[in-house]
């Protein structure tokens, strides 16, 4: 009968206990696990935000860093642009030096050149190679000499001058790049948690190709400082270079200036010397012809005197020769007749003194004649040399530009 009254699918009184036993201590287990859990994620929590803090103060301090450090390479960049600038536009005004320096000289030896061939239109014995033609030939090569080194170093400093402006143009680049950057760590530097925008970058994360070592972004900097500061150091030897060229070619162009002008002071006066003693020559034979033609007219007159008593002694003779018979006597009166026609034509016959002073006269005035051209000549000359070359010459103006 109790067999019958026991249902077999209900659990036992112990059982029951024992399960609610194992619930409450699953239960405490469970809440025991998740206290552990929950103190473990405020742990876990705790230090990530500590850890984060401080990772992202880190690199709040190496982003501040990087700033001063593209700051200071900005400054130097920035110091060796103002510089290579400053170096650039002094060069550029040694550049116009060397140009007026270089039209000075080719006006000179234009000047020299038209002398010499100014020169070649003295005439006659004046054409000589003499001591002016001889400096103006030497200036005309200084000239040359000098022309030929002022446009090496025109060209010197035209490439020095591109030189320049290629490591201003890498100067310049590279602050565009730095300016660039610096903004951009500007903005990174005010990002904070609470800034508006921020936002999730998937491909924040990759690195590109184009990524530079930190030594080598150094380096390139480094390499552009340097490249500017050794064409500022050619820009100041090129500048020393430059003021002793043109100190010694305006000394050497000033020199041989002088020595042509000597010798052209020199050789005028030479030249005005002898024509004054050509004038003084040309006054004695004009003087010495005068009196040669009144001596030839006194000749002629005393030849014509002559005519008288000798046709006077000569009728004599023919007459005194008819006399008649015994009266054709040799007498006295005949004798001195004879005589008197003798000495008169003896005497007439010595005036070849004429033909004489008549070939001394064509002479005289041949010499006349050769002494009129030859000051013709110095006047030629003294014109060339005095007026066209010397007049010329003054307009000669060397300076150290």
């Amino acid at each position: 009968m109790a067999r019958l009254l026991q249902d077999p699918s209900k659990l036992h009184p112990s059982e029951w206990y024992t399960a609610n036993r194992m619930q409450r201590a699953a239960t405490e287990a469970q809440k025991s696990r998740s206290e552990c859990n929950i103190a473990e994620s405020w742990r876990l929590v705790d230090e990530i935000e500590k850890t984060t803090q401080k990772t992202q103060s880190d690199v709040n301090k190496k982003l501040e860093q990087r700033r001063e450090e593209i700051k200071f390479w900005n400054q130097e960049l920035d110091n060796k642009l103002e510089q290579i600038v400053h170096e650039t536009e002094i060069l550029l005004t040694f550049k116009k030096r060397l140009e007026r320096a270089l039209e000075g000289c080719k006006e000179q030896l234009v000047i020299a050149q038209k002398c010499l061939l100014y020169r070649q239109r003295r005439v006659g014995i004046d054409l000589v190679h003499d001591e002016v033609e001889q400096e103006l030939v030497k200036e005309a090569e200084v000239l040359q000499g000098i022309i030929a080194l002022l446009g090496r170093t025109l060209e010197q400093t035209n490439e020095q001058i591109r030189r320049n402006r290629s490591a201003k143009y890498n100067l310049e680049m590279d602050l565009k790049d730095k300016f660039t950057a610096l903004t951009i760590d500007d903005y990174c530097a005010s990002l904070t948690n609470d800034t508006p925008h921020i936002i999730y970058a998937d491909n924040a994360m990759k690195l590109e190709g184009n990524f530079v070592s930190p030594e080598d972004w150094i380096d390139f900097s480094s390499r552009n400082v340097e490249k500017a500061d050794k064409q500022r150091n050619h820009s100041l030897a090129l500048k020393a270079l430059i003021d002793g060229i043109l100190s010694q070619t305006a000394n050497d162009m000033h020199k041989q200036c002088e020595m042509v002008n000597t010798a052209f002071s020199n050789r005028v006066k030479e030249v005005k010397d002898a024509k004054h003693k050509l004038e003084t020559l040309l006054a004695m034979v004009m003087d010495e012809v005068a009196s040669q033609e009144k001596n030839i007219a006194a000749l002629k007159k005393a030849i014509a005197d002559k005519e008288g008593p000798v046709k006077v002694a000569q009728t004599r003779l023919e007459a005194r020769n008819h006399r008649p018979n015994v009266e054709l006597c040799y007498d006295t009166v005949h004798s001195s007749l004879m005589s008197e026609v003798q000495e008169i034509t003896k005497n007439i016959q010595r005036q070849d003194a004429l033909a004489q002073a008549q070939t001394e006269l064509k002479a005289l005035s041949c010499r006349q004649l050769s002494l009129e051209e030859e000051i013709k000549v110095k006047e030629n000359t003294l014109y060339i040399d005095e007026v066209l070359c010397m007049q010329m010459r003054e307009s000669v103006y060397i300076d150290n530009y």
